[in-house]
């Protein structure tokens, strides 16, 4: 299913994806409103969903489709605005993948394909946003359970072979 509130762009959407063989749009949508009705109705596998919307913004859209569908679809997020907020709250909704609308129509498609198969996706220069401020951040500490406490390495990886069901013999 595809929701935007640009005509031109869900014809666009619609026609590269109904040019795959594995993969058909069954409705659209305009707005959020329109989209949890369309997805409570058609229950799609996926819903390409647009970002900035009337009456109801895409992140709602897809916390509400997220909740209403019994058989709850992947949602990939489109948006021409690449804000760290944008992505984080749609993560937070429930998206499956975020994807900037600049991008080449295979990425669109593949995007379709890897959130079927249970994987997620962001657009590229997202990806590299969040790993640069990953290996920014200082270093912590690694965590162990508290009764690795005191323990050396070794005693360590003894205790977690041990809790395998692997004896010393």
């Amino acid at each position: 299913m595809v929701v935007d509130d640009e005509q031109l762009v869900r014809t666009g959407f619609r026609a590269i994806l109904d040019s795959q063989d594995d993969i058909s749009v069954v409705g659209e949508a305009d707005d959020g409103a329109s989209a949890v009705e369309a997805a409570v109705r058609l229950t799609p596998d996926v819903v390409l969903m647009d970002i900035r919307m009337r009456s109801m913004n895409g992140l709602e859209a897809t916390r509400a489709i997220l909740a209403r569908v019994p058989k709850p679809p992947k949602i990939v997020v489109l948006t021409t605005f690449d804000y760290d907020e944008y992505v984080y709250e749609a993560l937070k909704a429930g998206a499956s993948a975020f994807l900037l609308k600049d991008s080449p129509q295979e990425q669109l498609v593949a995007a379709v394909r890897v959130v079927m198969g249970g994987y997620a996706l962001l657009h590229a220069s997202i990806t590299r946003r969040l790993i640069g401020g990953l290996a920014a951040r200082p270093r912590s500490r690694l965590w162990h359970p508290p009764e690795f406490e005191g323990r050396s390495y070794l005693e360590r990886e003894v205790k977690k072979l041990s809790d395998r069901g692997l004896s010393n013999m």
